[in-house]
């Protein structure tokens, strides 16, 4: 299978890490929290965390901050299918398809939930015909790049498909909390709004490079569910992130690594999720990787945040953009649950 194309897009608004706890540091919820609590996001915040800005689907930095339902959940309704659209718009157009040739498509997301899923809005907005193949993937977290592609993988090979359009989209500002755990107080130190969209085919595209998936692998760890999942409270998502992540992330990603049968020095191109600094860097330990070999995911981490599910894509764009050589590379990502997913693509001009 090979991808076509990716596009990716975010919200017009980006926000420095300054801007955003300036505006924190003026809401009533930051002066329930602990001192305790207050000098941890001061110090995130305020010092080099790996991002320097985020994009949010936001006016004004000061409405994340306003944690009421119904006002979160309608700005997922608003502008998930908006970033969604508009990722597919980019992918459709870089492809070379028409719109009438995209015969499946599959939206992951884990920061709101629609029903009907936001298959039917995109569908709707992008102009794709009613007898095609949809699927909604939601529940995946940061990890669900990856089993989106592998499905549409599976739609093109077995025939059900010729061109699946796969998105993934998160409005993560609609899905932030504040309270005194740590863990819930560095999610909103991550954190970014965006969408990434990629075209699984049988075929190879007319494109300068050609993207083959080789072979993929996961792993999924049940008792490591509580390190890195969403929790409910007070009718909103909270994100619950246990210091481990940074360590489970590498051990897990070595070991779908090992069980898709590779060793290291197969690999000529490295793109992971860009979950955050101290992921990155014990990702780097783990595998004995350059800071230079990660510089893209590094790359999209300091731009955009972690963005949960289409950062892996971001990283991918920007490594088939700048110069990463041609050969075998490995894309992964991991998210909740605690979940770890990798692919060989084979790259070639």
């Amino acid at each position: 299978m090979y991808l076509h194309s990716i596009g990716t897009t975010v919200p017009s608004r980006a926000f420095t890490q300054a801007e955003v706890f300036s505006a924190l540091e003026n809401t009533p919820k930051y002066h329930e929290l602990t001192s305790r609590s207050r000098a941890l996001l001061r110090k995130v915040l305020g010092n080099r965390n790996g991002i320097e800005t985020r994009h949010f689907a936001l006016d004004r930095m000061e409405d994340a901050f306003v944690f009421e339902p119904d006002k979160m959940m309608n700005r997922f309704r608003e502008h998930a299918p908006r970033l969604a659209e508009a990722a597919a718009r980019k992918t459709i157009a870089k492809s070379g398809l028409k719109v009438s040739e995209i015969d499946a498509l599959l939206v992951a997301t884990c920061t709101g939930y629609l029903c009907p899923g936001l298959t039917s809005y995109v569908s709707q907005s992008l102009g794709l015909r009613s007898s095609l193949t949809f699927l909604d993937l939601v529940g995946l977290g940061c990890g669900a790049a990856l089993p989106a592609l592998l499905q549409a993988s599976s739609l093109v090979a077995s025939g059900q498909a010729k061109h699946a359009l796969v998105i993934c989209v998160e409005i993560c500002s609609a899905a932030s909390y504040l309270d005194d755990d740590p863990g819930v107080l560095i999610s909103a130190c991550l954190f970014g709004d965006g969408a990434a969209a990629a075209i699984v085919s049988a075929e190879a595209p007319d494109a300068k490079r050609k993207v083959r998936m080789v072979k993929a692998a996961s792993h999924l760890e049940p008792d490591h569910r509580d390190y890195l999942r969403f929790d409910h409270r007070d009718g909103l998502l909270r994100n619950l992130l246990a210091p481990e992540v940074p360590t489970l992330a590498a051990r897990h990603a070595r070991t779908v690594f090992e069980r898709a049968g590779l060793k290291k020095e197969e690999i000529s191109g490295w793109v992971w999720h860009a979950g955050g600094r101290d992921v990155l860097a014990a990702l780097r330990q783990e595998f004995s990787l350059e800071e230079k070999q990660t510089e893209h995911s590094s790359e999209v981490l300091r731009r955009h945040g972690n963005m949960s599910s289409p950062s892996c894509l971001f990283a991918l764009q920007s490594a088939l953009e700048n110069g990463v050589p041609d050969g075998n590379w490995w894309l992964a990502s991991f998210g909740a649950g605690f979940s770890s997913y990798g692919a060989l693509l084979e790259v070639r001009s």
